[in-house]
Parts: structure tokens; sequence; C-alpha cells
């Protein structure tokens, strides 16, 4: 995107990291911003900040609603697809769920956007695309077999989109992320560890042995990434990695939030298998050399991402 976005719809957009997307939209200078949203996780609160901006248009609408979208689309030059299942680890509960508002939802967002003629299209894909891999840090050329129901819905919606891009003339970019923090955080390992600590501060029981090692990375720094790949990678067809180049064990995370919490005698139990549920890659480490050839880097580390989310979260809670 040579240019800035003239007028962008994003789904989801009053979710964790869309409401940051619509800040960044409208924050660039965009003349109109529609955030098409079902508000089952979304909150409006999320975009407080942009009470009585006329520029911004907030649609309660389904994603699998074609007509409505397609609607609440219509005079769009760029579509930012930020809607999802967000409970990664409810597959084998819920097998439907992820082809219905991953993939279906993705084919009805690129369906709308040849219908109204948008022609940029950006969307939320996962680390988890990769299943397993052999290499580590994982490039965007590994091999994707895949071992979640959630990283195998994420895959092909990005297929689809490349799709959409050689078939209707549009730019197309995938963005695989690691597990995002940051501010207006709430779902997630670190908001189910506060939880948790909330309800019973002396005990805390972990899904996994602990030794899994994981990649995490403040939304700020993810939006940042999306906004510059999209205005400096030439082509049609993209797919980048988002992630940091540092890792940490849950171990070392469940430090950090009974440190953040101020809690010292907490007993944690651990499981006894290297991995939390069915899908759980023990290891998700990302090589972002393609990002980063770009000119982006994170400015928070791994640690100071953690930290701000859990304090956060404490302050959240407290006032709940």
């Amino acid at each position: 995107m040579k240019a800035p976005v003239r007028c962008a719809l994003v789904t989801g957009g009053a979710g964790f990291i869309g409401s940051h997307v619509v800040d960044r939209l409208l924050s660039d200078g965009a003349e109109r911003v529609v955030v098409f949203d079902a508000f089952t996780t979304g909150r409006r609160e999320h975009l407080a900040a942009h009470a009585g901006d006329g520029r911004l248009r907030v649609v309660a609408g389904d994603v699998l609603d074609l007509p409505a979208l397609t609607a609440a689309m219509e005079g769009c030059d760029a579509v930012f697809h930020f809607q999802a299942n967000a409970d990664v680890r409810g597959g084998p509960a819920r097998p439907r769920i992820d082809l219905e508002q991953n993939t279906v939802a993705t084919w009805n967002v690129l369906d709308a956007m040849r219908a109204v003629g948008a022609r940029t299209f950006a969307m939320a894909s996962s680390a988890t695309v990769y299943g397993e891999p052999v290499r580590f840090p994982t490039p965007e050329d590994e091999p994707l077999v895949q071992t979640s129901l959630y990283g195998a819905s994420k895959l092909a919606g990005e297929a689809m989109a490349q799709a959409y891009a050689e078939y209707f003339g549009m730019r197309a970019f995938a963005f695989r992320f690691v597990s995002c923090t940051g501010p207006r955080y709430w779902h997630g390992v670190l908001a189910d560890f506060v939880a948790k600590l909330r309800a019973n501060p002396a005990e805390l029981a972990v899904l996994g042995d602990g030794s899994q090692r994981k990649s995490f990375l403040d939304v700020r720094d993810a939006v940042a990434g999306i906004f510059l790949a999209l205005e400096r990678a030439v082509g049609a067809k993209h797919v980048f990695n988002l992630g940091h180049a540092d890792i940490v064990t849950v171990r070392e995370v469940v430090r950090i939030v009974l440190d953040e919490l101020g809690l010292n005698g907490t007993v944690v139990r651990y499981g006894e298998e290297p991995r939390g549920w069915p899908g759980d890659s023990p290891l998700v480490h990302l090589d972002t050399g393609r990002i980063r050839a770009l000119g982006w880097l994170p400015a928070l580390s791994i640690a100071q991402t953690l930290r701000e989310t859990v304090a956060e979260l404490r302050r959240n809670l407290s006032k709940s």
C-alpha cells in the first residue's frame, strides 16, 4: 500500500488486535474506517478513544452474513480481516467452529471484496499453520503439516486469499502471528493464569510440564509490522511471520506472572506431558528475517510485554 488507506473495513475491529489496527488507520489519516464485529468477544470500550470521530462507523454484524458484510464494505479499498475463532485449543470439542469462523468467514470477506472492488487484503494468520515444524526458527517456506483444526483453517484462508489475488487483481497479505500480548489483551495463557490465581492464589495448575518454549509479541509491534509490510512489500501475494527473536519457557512465564502479582508461596502444579493439549506445539519460534528485511524490529522484549500485560489484567480484574 504505497499511499495511506482511504477507506478500510476491519473485521473483528473491536477485538484485541483489530482495535489496534483501527487506531493505526485513524492515526494515519484514513478518511473512513468501518468496524464490522459481532461483539461476541469484541468490546465497544476498545473503540472508546474514537468516540465522536465521524470517520469511524461501527457495524454489528456476523461475517457469515455475506450480504450484510458486502453492504458494510461498500466503498472500501482495503480490508483487514481480524475476526476469527479465538479458542485455539477447542477444536476437538467443536470441530466445525474453525471451518465456519476462520475458513468460511475468510472466503466471505474475500468474495465481498470482489463484489465491491476492494483491492488490498490483510489477514491475521497464525504460527499454528506450521504444526510441529522441523526447522527453528521456522521460516515461511517450512512444509506445512497440520496438527490442529485451527491451524488448518487458517492455512485454508491464506490459500484462498492467494487465489483471489490471482483471479481478481488483489494484493493479499497473511501475517502469521505468535501469541500477541499488550494493551486490551483478554484471552490466552496470561489471562488464564491471572484468573486462576485470583480465584486461588495458593495454587496454580498448568497445562503441560512447563518445558514448552514459546514466543510472544506485543500487539503494538505486531501492528507496526503489518503496516510496514503493506507500505514496503512489492508484489501481490505475501506471507510474513511476526514474532520475537527470543523465546521463553512456560515455567518462565509462570514466574513472571507470580512476580507481577506479588505472589511468593503459590504451589505450581505442572502436568506430565511436554504439551498442554492436542495440537499444542512444544516449541514456537519463528524466523522473522523476511519482515526484518523491510526494516521491522520489535520495540518491546518478551519480558516487558508479559509484565505490562499481567499488570493491566490485574488492574482490570480489580475493577470488576
